[in-house]
């Protein structure tokens, strides 16, 4: 959990260094259980928009969530060895998305890579 927590507080707009496995699959289940309860606050206070598929509270935690979101996944992409603009794959439809998936669920390189030291090292 601290690990999530340090994408929030310290890492919020941290794109340098290498984030391990653990910490980018723990930091996406927190966003989706934060998106869920966003949208389940708008429904209950009828602020959802069913045309636009969003209410004012699910928007701003989404919008909150943005740049920390960005910054975890370029940080594990930069884990395997690759810069953070493979992050642009998801902008290309299902195949992009499948490689970009392949991408950060593959292991980390072992010891130091050009984007810093081995996070499992510590």
């Amino acid at each position: 959990m601290d690990l999530v927590l340090e994408c929030f507080t310290r890492k919020y707009r941290q794109f340098s260094g290498r984030a391990r496995r653990k910490e980018f699959w723990f930091f996406q289940l927190v966003y989706v259980i934060i998106l869920i309860l966003a949208f389940a606050v708008d429904w209950g206070l009828g602020s959802y928009e069913e045309v636009d598929g969003y209410g004012v509270v699910s928007a701003i935690a989404y919008i909150a969530l943005i740049i920390p979101g960005i910054a975890v996944a370029v940080r594990r992409l930069h884990d395997t060895n690759r810069r953070g603009w493979w992050f642009l794959l998801n902008f290309v439809p299902i195949i992009g998305a499948i490689v970009y998936l392949v991408f950060v669920c593959l292991r980390g390189t072992d010891g130091e890579n050009r984007f810093g030291p081995d996070p499992l090292a510590k």
